[in-house]
C-alpha cells in the first residue's frame, strides 16, 4: 500500500471516529445544566395524535357513553347537540349524506349553511380526537380519559350522521371512520410540510411543494436595537391603573401605574395578588374581567349583587362549584369541580372584596 493510500485511510478513520465522538463532546459543554427528561415526562407531553393515527391511545367509547360525558363537560359551552352559538361557533351542522359519500362538503362552496361548523371543515378524525384530548374541557384540559375522548368523538360523529347511534369508536376502527369524514377530500397535502405528499405535485424533497420561498425580506439590519420612543410615565395611567385591567390578549396583567406611593406595595405579593394569580391559573379570567364583562359578568358586578348578604360566601361557592345558567344571562357557566374547596374559598373572598389586583 502506498504512503498516499495509507494517509487517506488514516484520514477516513479519523473522520469516522470524530463523527462518533462529536455528539459526546458537544454534550460535555452543557454538563451540570439541566437533566435529561425521564420517560414518564416525555410520555406526559407526547400525546399528539397524527392523521396516520400515530400516537393514538388504546381505548373505546360508545355514542351513549359520549352523551353522558358531553352533558357533564361540553354542553355548557357547545349546547346539547353541538349546535350552540352562544359561547363558541357550532360544531355540528351543514353536512349531508351526499357529503359523506363524496368527501367534499357542498355547503362550503355554495354557502347554503349560515356558518361554517367544525364538522364541515375538519378533514381528519384524528384532529377531533387530538384537540379534545389535549385541550378539552375548557376549564380542565387533559382531564378526560382516553375512553371518554373516544365516546365524545363518537357522539359528535353521530350528530353529523357519520356513525350510527349504536356505534362504538375504538383504536381498532377509527381508520374506517376516517373514510366517512364529510370533508376528507377537502384538504390538500401537496406541500413540503406534509410527509408523503404526492410526487405529482412536482415539488422537492418528499414530493411536495415548499411551504415558503425563504427569501430574505430585510437587509442591512442594525445589530443592536435602540429604543428611541416610549410612553412617558405621566401618560401610562391615562385610562386607569393598568394592573387592574384585563389585557386584550390572554390574561396577562399590566404593570402598576398611578400613585407612586403604591409601587412598593405593588412589588410585594399580597393576598389580593395571590388570589388574582389563582384566578388566572384556574382559567377564571378567560370568562370574567374585574370591571368588565367578557363571557360571564364582571367581578365588580358580582360583588355588588352579593354586598351585605350574610351567607354570600357560602352561596357563591356553591354556585361556582355546581355551575349554572340564568342568573347573569343565557350563557351557562360549567361546573368548576377542578377547584379545591380551600382555593374556592380564597377566590370567593377575593371576589366579594372587590377582586382587586393588589
Amino acid at each position: 500500500m502506498s504512503r498516499f493510500s495509507k494517509t487517506l485511510n488514516a484520514l477516513a478513520l479519523a473522520g469516522a471516529m470524530a463523527a462518533v465522538v462529536a455528539p459526546a463532546v458537544a454534550l460535555d459543554r452543557y454538563q451540570g445544566v439541566g437533566r435529561a427528561a425521564t420517560a414518564a415526562e416525555v410520555k406526559a407531553w407526547d400525546i399528539d395524535v397524527r392523521p396516520d393515527f400515530t400516537g393514538l391511545p388504546k381505548g373505546r367509547g360508545t355514542v351513549d357513553q359520549g352523551i353522558e360525558v358531553w352533558e357533564k363537560n361540553c354542553a355548557s359551552c357547545h349546547g346539547a347537540f353541538g349546535e350552540s352559538n352562544e359561547v363558541f361557533t357550532p360544531l355540528v351542522g351543514g353536512t349531508t349524506v351526499d357529503d359523506i359519500k363524496t368527501g367534499h362538503v357542498k355547503a362550503l362552496i355554495t354557502g347554503s349553511f349560515p356558518q361554517r361548523t367544525t364538522l364541515m371543515k375538519v378533514a381528519t378524525v384524528s384532529t377531533l380526537f387530538d384537540y379534545i384530548q389535549r385541550a378539552m374541557p375548557w376549564t380542565a384540559p387533559k382531564s378526560l380519559k382516553p375512553d371518554e375522548v373516544y365516546a365524545v368523538v363518537a357522539y359528535l360523529l353521530n350528530l353529523a350522521e357519520v356513525v350510527p347511534a349504536d356505534f362504538e369508536l375504538s383504536d381498532q376502527n377509527i381508520a374506517e371512520v376516517q373514510a366517512r369524514m364529510p370533508n376528507r377530500n377537502g384538504m390538500t397535502t401537496d406541500h413540503g410540510m406534509w410527509p408523503g405528499a404526492s410526487a405529482a405535485a412536482g415539488g422537492i424533497g418528499n414530493g411536495g411543494k415548499p411551504d415558503t420561498r425563504n427569501l430574505a425580506c430585510m437587509k442591512d439590519c442594525k445589530k443592536d436595537v435602540e429604543v428611541v420612543s416610549f410612553l412617558p410615565a405621566y401618560a401610562q395611567d391615562a385610562h386607569g391603573n393598568l394592573a387592574e385591567q384585563n389585557r386584550p390578549v390572554g390574561q396577562t396583567r399590566g404593570k402598576h401605574t398611578g400613585d407612586p406611593s403604591q409601587d412598593a406595595a405593588a412589588a410585594t405579593p399580597s393576598v389580593a395578588a395571590a388570589a388574582l394569580a389563582l384566578a388566572n391559573e384556574k382559567g377564571c379570567m378567560a370568562c370574567h374581567g374585574v370591571a368588565n364583562k367578557i363571557v360571564g359578568p364582571a367581578y365588580s358586578d358580582v360583588a355588588a349583587k352579593y354586598k351585605g348578604q350574610a351567607d354570600a360566601g357560602t352561596r357563591l361557592m356553591a354556585k361556582i362549584k355546581a355551575g349554572g345558567q340564568g342568573a347573569w344571562g343565557a350563557v351557562p357557566m360549567p361546573p368548576q369541580g377542578h377547584v379545591k374547596d380551600e382555593e374556592l374559598k380564597q377566590l370567593v373572598q377575593w371576589i366579594l372584596d372587590g377582586a382587586k389586583a393588589q
